[in-house]
């Protein structure tokens, strides 16, 4: 019920190591040539969405920009040989890149700036996190990628991890028993509630979605003081979100393959020590993904509903299965790093495959988000997905 087929892009791209003795490659392809849109003091450069170009073979960073003179300079620095530009239109209409690594954190430029990419002619866009705003951005999005043959992935980089399709023949096994239910929370710091919702919310519920299937409905509260927030208490996020609310947070979406899918955040509730992510809760085990960590994946076997006098023991699941150490030393590189994100994207620049995180899971992300908003302002009614209301949902 749970299988996916998780794509190596690094495969695609590295035939020719694998090629018999005495067989000759291909010469080499061309370099992609990246333009690199950054915004210094309103989302700079995103988690090193600019730097981690310089790690693959198949690219060269070409130009960047931003408007701060002194966030360009920096950027020529790590990025040797980048021509500057402080208008990012100018950069794209000038340079004609074959793909437009889009870093600021703050999502309200995004839109405008994948805009003006396909518009340049590029064919690849790889963008920092939340994707967009609104619904109606997100169908914009998709749209224009459709017509203009542009693959785009988006930055929820664990979705990448080699791991992820281990762990869904695992639960297809039936060797955790039942799966009932997932169960996932932001980092809950002093963004808390609304802004954990976007920030880091929006990782945790793209692995929903790949464990769960496409959300259903979805019914929700938010809360402020220990109060349910009312129209005073929306107001403008932070990283340009637009409007947000909430210090607490709590929904339920119904999931396409019968898992109820949890999202909750309550501000100042967070433990550094355990950092953000989601558990797959089965009869017969536990799934734990803590995010951007490695092991990505642990599991502890047992009914979860029976306590028991014997300890128990969390095990490590990676690539390479239950309990093997990780076979990849780079791990860390390839998914904190964004290399593998990458990868995968010049795997679908170079064979048409498919994206693992493509415009449409975006757009399934950010219509998760603005559901939980409208529940709220139905008092907790269940609304079901996709919304009618393409807008923003706290525009009151």
């Amino acid at each position: 019920m749970l299988r996916r087929h998780f794509l190596s892009a690094s495969a695609a791209l590295l035939t020719a190591d694998l090629l018999p003795a005495g067989v000759s490659a291909q010469p080499p392809a061309p370099k992609q040539r990246v333009a690199v849109l950054g915004h210094t003091g309103r989302g700079n450069y995103g988690h090193g969405i600019d730097i981690l170009w310089l790690h693959l073979e198949q690219t060269q960073v070409v130009a960047v920009a931003d408007p701060d003179p002194q966030g360009l300079s920096a950027a020529q620095k790590r990025l040797p040989g980048a021509q500057p530009f402080a208008k990012y239109r100018r950069m794209l209409e000038e340079t004609r890149p074959d793909i437009a690594a889009i870093c600021p954190r703050h999502a309200d430029q995004h839109h405008a700036m994948i805009s003006a990419a396909i518009q340049a002619g590029v064919r690849g866009i790889y963008i920092e996190k939340p994707f967009v705003r609104t619904p109606a951005e997100a169908d914009e999005v998709v749209r224009l990628c459709k017509e203009h043959g542009v693959s785009l992935a988006i930055a929820h980089r664990n979705r990448f991890h080699p791991a992820l399709p281990v762990l869904a023949d695992l639960l297809d096994s039936g060797a955790l028993g039942v799966p009932l239910e997932i169960r996932a929370r932001g980092k809950e710091d002093q963004r808390g509630g609304g802004l954990d919702l976007w920030v880091l919310g929006s990782h945790v519920l793209n692995l929903g979605v790949f464990f769960g299937g496409k959300p259903l409905s979805c019914s929700a509260a938010a809360s402020v003081a220990g109060r349910p927030a009312g129209p005073a208490d929306v107001h403008e996020g932070d990283e340009g979100l637009g409007p947000i609310v909430g210090e607490e947070v709590h929904a339920r979406f119904e999931m396409e393959r019968g898992l109820p899918l949890f999202f909750d955040s309550k501000k100042n509730a967070g433990d550094r020590a355990a950092p953000f992510g989601l558990q797959i809760i089965c009869s017969g085990g536990i799934a734990d993904l803590r995010m951007d960590t490695e092991p990505l994946v642990q599991i502890l076997k047992g009914n979860p509903f029976k306590p028991v006098s014997e300890p128990r023991a969390w095990v490590p699941l990676t690539s390479a299965g239950l309990g093997k150490p990780e076979p990849l030393t780079n791990i860390r590189a390839l998914i904190a790093g964004h290399q593998q994100p990458a990868l995968d994207l010049l795997s679908a620049l170079q064979t048409g495959a498919p994206l693992l995180c493509g415009p449409e899971d975006g757009r399934t992300v950010v219509e998760m988000i603005h559901s939980v908003f409208t529940s709220h302002l139905k008092n907790g009614a269940k609304v079901s997905l996709p919304l009618p209301n393409r807008g923003h949902a706290l525009a009151l």
